[in-house]
């Protein structure tokens, strides 16, 4: 067994080996593309799998009672600094390698049918690959600085995935929007591990925390200071995990291929950040300033991405948006003490939102081929409808993460967040009442995304509806499109050649949309089991995962009566609420009883508040965007007028004075002496008049 432990490194070295590969070959010879195309998939994909299975020997050799097992060798060393690099495997780093490793390998099986057509097949392999490898990279980091070493590389993978079709604009903006955004966050963290460093003198988890303890109790350290440490750490995870005020860059990454767009989602980027939380807790829970900022943070996340859910038309949007409330409900969790129920959740979410995010994908897949080109009408769910009948498995597994992430027992979400809502209201009942009316919102906008995508009649070859939405998209675009008019956005080259996700297998357009190939509908059917399945380890009457991944220095105690009085008023009221939200949803979107625009025109301001994302990003653009550029224009005159100006007048002055001199220069020897002497001769009077 310990053999086993020993070869851990390899987890991530594997899937870095496999990019580096296919990264030399792509640019070492210019058909490796052409010629490996299938090779290239299935040897990514038996990397990632070997990895995935020695992630879950450690797994199991952990649930066995295996202790911590580490390894590091000194990195760099100077004086009383010592830096050091390896790896650690404790129960939490085994829980996240296996669900980094499982949804690693279910995306890439589901990349193959989905990028089947586009050039970009083998680089976008590369990609994953490396970007699973940088996630696994930070999960067995045993230090903050090895943490940011990956943590970097993450934000770096992320930035080519989300701009991997770099040649629509859209897709570059995004990629630059998420790459600068979290450089804000990265900011905070890097002053954050430099002040704990400062503060303890050391990186290691445990002995911050202890350490850092000590100091505040001994007033050697403020709290004021430890506390403002412990929020620029956070920082880091706040932009990483889309929280509140950074998250503006998650919904807009969807601009990348589904495929990444479930990966970062479910268990790369997004996961890192509350990874990084559970981490930093034996530092965090001795801060009730900070421990009080995550919790705030994360409520008022988890409603915000849910009140903005309930308008959006782009089916992988409003998933992103849920993505940020629920992420906000595990940072909620972390915040108020529930450290295990923030993981918990974590984990069911990461199965079922993967499901939920390969699912629009497959959707998307089989609508290109009625729509055409344009991936905003490909996405949008008001051309949907009806799909059941035409896709089965992927309205299946559709309707069980909806069902999932609704909160409705036994699905895996119901225990999870149930939990979360559990440890919230003992903690702290208002911030329990925000994620008890984020419940009821998210199984409304999820079941509308349901209905819309799923049932009553297909509309995607309505012409008129077709018209309408190009005219919205003209309309952000400032410009006008009337019948017989040439479009417009045949110009914004929002498409390109090498896009072949607008075809069907033969590259014509489609009458009617299709079920995707058994690669793609493949892990969909897989994930369907743990967003049934895998909440049942997590259940009030037996907890294993808490007996498995507790907070650390956290004594184990026997596990303690069931309370149902407790269980059946906080479990029931939060099924309640999801079901009159699920209520809601069907008499809107599946019934037609209640017509949502006579609502939305009564409440035009809450809708159109929702609809502009809480006009979060229009403020950024003015302040930040808009600001910076006047700041730029601002000291480019400064640039240009006084400091170019003072060297121009400088030169200027030189010149002039240069060319009055040359006519003293005559090269008779009288004449400079008579220039002495009148020089020594005005200093003698200017020296007897003062």
């Amino acid at each position: 067994m310990e053999s086993l432990y020993a070869y851990a490194w390899l987890i991530p070295v594997l899937p870095l080996a496999g990019a580096m590969i296919l990264g030399l070959g792509l640019i070492s010879s210019s058909g490796f593309a052409k010629q490996f195309r299938k090779p290239s998939s299935v040897f990514i994909v038996s990397l990632t799998g070997t990895a995935m299975v020695l992630s879950f020997a450690l797994l199991w050799s952990q649930i066995q009672g295996h202790p911590t097992y580490e390894r590091s060798i000194e990195w760099a060393s100077a004086g009383d600094f010592h830096l050091s690099m390896g790896y650690i495997v404790d129960h939490l780093t085994a829980l996240m390698l296996v669900i980094v490793t499982t949804v690693a390998f279910l995306v890439m099986i589901y990349t193959d049918g989905y990028m089947a057509h586009d050039p970009g097949y083998v680089r976008f392999y590369a990609y994953l690959s490396l970007f699973s490898s940088s996630m696994l990279g930070l999960v067995i980091s045993p230090n903050l600085v090895q943490i940011y070493i990956f943590w970097e590389l993450v934000g770096m993978c992320s930035y080519l995935l989300i701009g991997f079709w770099y040649d629509r604009k859209a897709a570059a903006d995004a990629c630059q929007k998420a790459f600068v955004t979290n450089r804000v966050g990265d900011f905070g963290l890097l002053l954050g591990i430099l002040g704990l460093y400062w503060a303890t003198g050391s990186f290691e988890f445990e002995v911050i925390g202890d350490r850092l303890q000590d100091l505040v109790q001994s007033g050697a350290l403020s709290g004021a200071i430890a506390a403002l440490f412990a929020v620029l750490v956070f920082l880091g995870p706040v932009a990483k995990s889309a929280q509140f005020p950074l998250h503006v860059w998650l919904p807009d990454a969807m601009e990348g291929p589904t495929p990444i767009s479930a990966l970062i989602h479910a268990a790369t980027m997004v996961a890192a950040g509350v990874f990084l939380i559970a981490r930093m807790f034996p530092v965090f829970e001795h801060i009730p300033t900070a421990m009080n900022v995550i919790a705030y943070t994360g409520a008022v996340t988890a409603f915000l991405g849910a009140s903005i859910a309930i308008t959006q038309n782009d089916i992988k949007k409003g998933l992103a948006y849920s993505t940020m409330s629920q992420l906000g409900y595990m940072v909620m969790g972390m915040g108020v003490g529930a450290y295990t129920a923030g993981l918990f959740h974590l984990m069911t979410h990461a199965y079922f939102k993967a499901m939920l995010f390969l699912g629009s994908g497959s959707v998307i897949h089989g609508m290109e081929g009625v729509v055409g080109h344009d991936p905003v009408l490909a996405q949008d769910m008001r051309l949907m409808g009806g799909l059941r009948k035409y896709m089965p498995i992927t309205a299946t597994t559709f309707l069980i993460g909806t069902l999932a992430i609704a909160g409705i027992p036994p699905l895996a979400g119901f225990w999870s967040k149930d939990e979360i809502l559990g440890a919230t209201f003992r903690a702290n009942p208002a911030l329990w009442a925000v994620g008890f009316l984020t419940a009821g919102i998210t199984a409304f906008y999820m079941f509308r995304m349901y209905f819309s995508t799923f049932e009553g009649e297909f509309r995607g070859t309505s012409t008129e509806i077709k018209r309408k939405l190009k005219n919205e998209q003209l309309q952000k675009l400032g410009l006008a499109f009337g019948p017989g008019a040439m479009n417009p956005l045949e110009l914004t080259a929002e498409t390109h050649a090498e896009d072949h996700e607008a075809h069907d297998d033969h590259g014509h357009h489609a009458s009617e949309p299709h079920e995707s190939p058994i690669t793609m509908t493949l892990p969909l059917m897989v994930l369907a089991i743990p967003s049934m399945l895998i909440g049942l380890v997590g259940t009030p009457f037996k907890n294993y995962f808490e007996e498995f991944i507790h907070a650390p220095g956290e004594v184990i105690h026997e596990a303690e009566a069931v309370d149902w009085g407790e269980f059946l008023t906080m479990g029931g009221s939060s099924v309640a609420i999801a079901l009159g939200g699920i209520a809601l949803a069907t008499a809107m979107y599946l019934l037609k009883k209640i017509d949502p625009s006579a609502i939305a025109d009564k409440i035009q301001p809450l809708y159109q508040l929702s609809l502009n994302k809480w006009y979060i990003d229009d403020i950024y653009n003015a302040v930040f965007v808009q600001g910076s550029r006047r700041l730029a224009r601002q000291v480019l005159e400064v640039d240009v007028r006084i400091v170019d100006g003072l060297v121009n007048l400088t030169g200027f002055v030189t010149l002039v004075t240069g060319e009055a001199l040359k006519y003293l220069e005559s090269g008779r020897v009288q004449f400079y002496a008579l220039i002495v002497f009148g020089a020594v001769l005005g200093l003698v009077l200017v020296s007897g008049i003062t």
